[in-house]
């Protein structure tokens, strides 16, 4: 080969090798410009984890509700807000409208009542505890058990759900409704068992009630007692003591979802 040709070929490779250099050069400083840049993108856009300001939790209902046996007094509602707070750095609004002794056909008349319906209006999420007096009677469901009679009982509670339920959609249909189950306190008094059999039954046609609305979830809490059921009860062997309320509020506050939050 010429010296002319060599020398061509030479600056040529020469070029050549200096071009993919360059190429070379260029992807990286691309690729890690790019990197740094997305980085300060995510940290001057924080993952949003704050509650609205106006997130309002409104809990209706019994002795429950109002957190009777716990002697912080904040009962599953209270507990359910704090773990709301943690999660999303803002305390909800609450309004606990709960009622010691209060039984279905009061919580009827009570939803009617213009305040309460302003309230349910404003609710982002309605927690309700009801049922647990219309079925134990102060205890005499399982001191003088009377299945029809019982079976009565059931029958208007039912009803009453069915009615709550509605003119609370007629209000407010888009809050989410979490009714809660009923656990069994005479678990360990009942040696035949005929109140697990009365409560299960009581809660599965309780379910099927809140199944007819799309906006409310049915929260079992019979199986959190039913092992060790006096280690979770107040002194008064029926409510929840501190540990039971921590147990049913473990339950409940994970169901409360982004979905609720931002509605």
């Amino acid at each position: 080969m010429s010296k002319p040709k060599v020398l061509a070929t030479t600056i040529v490779s020469a070029l050549i090798g200096l071009f993919f250099v360059f190429c070379l050069g260029w992807a990286i400083m691309d690729h890690y410009g790019k990197g740094t840049s997305d980085m300060e993108v995510i940290e001057e856009t924080p993952i949003k984890n704050d509650l609205p300001e106006d997130f309002t939790v409104v809990a209706i209902g019994d002795s429950l509700t109002r957190g009777t046996g716990d002697e912080t007094g904040k009962g599953y509602v209270g507990l359910v807000v704090e773990d709301l707070k943690s999660q999303y750095n803002r305390k909800p609004i609450i309004h606990n409208l709960g009622i010691n002794g209060q039984v279905s056909k009061e919580l009827v008349q009570q939803v009617k009542q213009p305040e309460v319906k302003r309230q349910i209006q404003a609710a982002d999420v309605i927690l309700v505890t009801i049922g647990g007096n219309d079925l134990f009677q102060k205890g005499q469901t399982l001191l003088e058990y009377d299945r029809e009679a019982t079976s009565v009982s059931q029958k208007n509670f039912l009803g009453n759900l069915h009615q709550i339920f509605k003119d609370i959609n007629k209000v407010n249909d888009s809050a989410t409704i979490l009714l809660l189950g009923l656990y069994n306190p005479f678990i360990d008094l009942d040696k035949d068992f005929d109140t697990n059999r009365i409560v299960r039954d009581w809660n599965n046609e309780t379910a099927e009630v809140v199944a007819h609305y799309e906006n409310a979830i049915f929260v079992p809490t019979f199986d959190l007692f039913q092992l060790s059921v006096n280690e979770f009860l107040y002194s008064d062997n029926f409510h929840p003591n501190k540990k039971g309320y921590r147990l049913i509020a473990d339950r409940v506050a994970p169901l409360i979802k982004w979905e609720d939050v931002e509605r």
